[in-house]
């Protein structure tokens, strides 16, 4: 097994991501994945840490949500956080990203895709040459299907983890 799931960085949560770093690189495009990443699954709208984070984001970046998860979930926090969002995004596959550089006419080069996934959201962004920002999930309750893509990510962070280079709580500094 090579590579294809490590994320570029591993961070606790969106608040630990060094937002000013990533501006410092040139990035421009910040992609999240919604479902526990920017809110858990009881939650229906985004709170208000979330709203003010990405108050500011919005300054110095495009945020973008981009979400396997239906229509109706995806909107309301797309709405309320007055970002751009992609519902029904089939992430692994790169059609969502295609999508988003037709619109904004950017490079992959250009953005960052942040989740809680390995096999979804870091493979998404690793086969399409974009860094990548894994952070835990926010709760540990979860659709149906993550609990396949959750048994496949525990066989590689476990091949990761005796290779050195993923453990989960061992944050990239």
């Amino acid at each position: 097994m090579d590579k294809v799931f490590l994320p570029t960085k591993y961070v606790k949560d969106l608040f630990s991501i060094d937002y000013k770093m990533l501006k410092e690189k040139k990035k421009k495009y910040l992609l999240f994945d919604l479902d526990n990443t920017i809110g858990s699954l009881l939650e229906d709208v985004p709170n208000d840490q979330i709203r003010k984070l990405f108050t500011s984001l919005k300054k110095d970046f495009v945020v973008v949500i981009i979400s396997n998860n239906f229509k109706k979930r995806v909107k309301s926090y797309g709405d309320k956080l007055e970002v751009d969002y992609y519902y029904l995004a089939m992430k692994p596959l790169g059609r969502v990203i295609r999508k988003i550089r037709r619109k904004y006419h950017c490079e992959n080069k250009d953005m960052v895709l942040i989740g809680d996934q390995l096999v979804t959201d870091i493979y998404l962004g690793n086969r399409m040459k974009i860094d990548t920002i894994l952070v835990d999930p926010i709760h540990p309750k979860e659709m149906k299907i993550t609990s396949i893509n959750r048994f496949i990510e525990g066989r590689i962070l476990k091949k990761y983890k005796s290779k050195g280079w993923l453990e989960r709580g061992k944050y990239h500094a």
